[in-house]
């Protein structure tokens, strides 16, 4: 089996890359991590990406100023450099220009705390809350020009207890990422996936029949 080399851009601690690189781990697994780059200086995820034996860059934003594609064509530079086929989005707090998009359109994903299309953008969580939502989860879906847009590949979902603070809702919820995450990485490196249109259509998978209902009776 010839797996896919995959890239992992973050920003901060790698919760996310870790549960990719766990998963990596299975010898029938359809990718393997071979980068991890991220636009912060001392990430911490970088050292995790470093004791798993996996190469850790930085390329930092602030040094291009306002000049966004620039960046960005550095970061493509780089993942050309170590033939990436994938690119996943695991905590990169940078919005990406129509340009970098294009230049993976279809080979990029990333996870969002939230059941998209609701919820794009920041604070997911006290967002819901506020609305009173009783289900709320997490999607991985490709990355378009638009933020939180593209085509949804996977999605998890919790309930919401009447007692949740955002912290303790993001909590549950980081839990469902670290399951979805994998379960799409490995579809999209398998062929699983195709894109038509605004959608993901998906072969050899289904969903599972269990009902979430929130609240329980």
């Amino acid at each position: 089996m010839t797996k896919r080399r995959v890239a992992i851009l973050i920003s901060g601690r790698g919760s996310n890359m870790a549960a990719l690189i766990k998963a990596a781990k299975d010898p029938t697994f359809p990718a393997e991590i071979v980068l991890v780059m991220s636009n912060i200086a001392n990430a911490g995820g970088l050292e995790r990406a470093q004791a798993a034996g996996i190469a850790a860059v930085t390329i930092e934003s602030k040094s291009f100023g306002r000049d966004r594609e620039a960046f960005e064509r550095a970061m493509h530079d780089e993942l050309v450099r170590h033939n990436i086929d994938l690119v996943c989005l695991a905590g990169f707090l940078r919005l990406l220009t129509p340009w970098f998009v294009q230049q993976w359109q279809g080979r990029m994903i990333n996870i969002h705390p939230a059941l998209l299309p609701a919820y794009r953008g920041l604070h997911t969580h006290e967002r819901a809350l506020a609305d009173g939502v009783k289900i709320h989860g997490a999607t991985v879906h490709f990355v378009v020009p638009d933020v939180d847009a593209g085509p949804i590949i996977v999605q998890g979902a919790v309930a919401v207890h009447e007692t949740d603070t955002a912290d303790t809702l993001a909590a549950r919820v980081l839990e469902v990422e670290h399951q979805i995450y994998p379960q799409a990485l490995r579809m999209v490196a398998s062929g699983q996936t195709s894109i038509i249109g605004a959608l993901c259509r998906a072969t050899g998978a289904t969903a599972t029949e269990k009902t979430l209902i929130s609240p329980s009776p």
